[in-house]
């Protein structure tokens, strides 16, 4: 006989997709492939952190007066200031109030970085990347996605963070920035249009969103870093990679005047990784979001369809 919360438990439970759990493996072999045969080394890093990297924007999840990570990526710079060329990961990251279509407060990301390399080099990985895993999965050419037939076939469009606002958002850049609408502009004008017919990569982010990226030589107004968009999905944040000490730590600390203003605890900075970017070669690195990619080879709306368990769902 069940008991009340057994029942309760069966009545909230989504029905499985079978189907789409093994397109997700095939998807996450796939991506463990491409890296292997390129000579990148798979890593595990701690996923339970005493300090994470300072960003206003993300609500982190405290563990015993740790947090447990928003990303990999304190751990994995360390790695390469230790002489690590070519590396990746796939692990699981948290973030707090994170819930909607296409979002979960704990996600899967894959994140890699290579030396020697600059967000132009990121950019065709990540091309190449998306392209091998259809082709393992028999949609090289072109994928269908909630409607919409997108074009694989290379290469993929680059469009500049000022272009798009010219395009989609009916006001310049700076504007955006002086009136405190960037965020705003983007999600609700920006990034529905974008990657409806082919993938984009969306380029040159204004220095104020540089985020850990470093700023352009030929132009320090704005950053190189992009962010790709398929179907109007989100997949990625990856950069050219900051490597000065004391650059990154007077970000860190405007992070840290912002979070202090809003009323959030603020963590003691990372020193570890500070100390370390001292070490670090010029390299590059990506985030990619595996639940998201595979909602789009399994052309889910939601991104409840391709995980196992939801939250509510425990």
């Amino acid at each position: 006989m069940m008991s009340g919360l057994e029942s309760d438990r069966q009545q909230v439970m989504k029905p499985l997709h079978p189907v789409n759990l093994r397109r997700r493996a095939e998807v996450l072999h796939a991506t463990r492939s491409f890296f292997r045969e390129r000579g990148f080394l798979e890593v595990e890093t701690p996923i339970r952190v005493p300090v994470p990297v300072p960003e206003a924007h993300i609500e982190l999840v405290a563990s015993e007066g740790w947090v447990l990570q928003p990303s990999p990526e304190i751990c994995m710079k360390q790695l390469l200031a230790a002489g690590c060329g070519k590396i990746f990961q796939i692990c699981k990251c948290f973030r707090r109030v994170e819930r909607g279509r296409r979002h979960l407060p704990e996600m899967t990301l894959l994140e890699w970085y290579a030396v020697r390399e600059d967000y132009n080099d990121l950019m065709g990985c990540t091309e190449q990347l998306i392209r091998h895993v259809g082709r393992r999965l028999g949609t090289a050419g072109a994928i269908s996605y909630q409607g919409q037939r997108i074009d694989l076939t290379p290469p993929w469009e680059r469009l500049t963070v000022a272009e798009a606002f010219a395009r989609h958002g009916g006001i310049s850049v700076a504007r955006a920035l002086a009136e405190g609408r960037f965020d705003e502009i983007m999600g609700l004008k920006i990034e529905p249009n974008l990657g409806r017919d082919r993938p984009v990569f969306l380029t040159d982010y204004p220095a104020e969103k540089a985020s850990l990226a470093r700023l352009k030589p030929a132009d320090p107004a704005v950053a190189e870093r992009f962010e790709l968009y398929i179907g109007g999905l989100e997949l990625c944040n990856g950069f050219s990679e900051l490597n000065d000490p004391a650059e990154q730590r007077r970000r860190f600390e405007a992070e840290q005047r912002s979070m202090k203003a809003a009323g959030k605890r603020v963590y003691p900075l990372p020193e570890g990784f500070l100390n370390a970017l001292e070490r670090m070669p010029p390299s590059a690195g990506n985030a990619l979001g595996m639940d998201r990619l595979v909602m789009l080879f399994c052309d889910a709306g939601s991104i409840d369809d391709v995980v196992t368990f939801t939250p509510e769902e425990l």
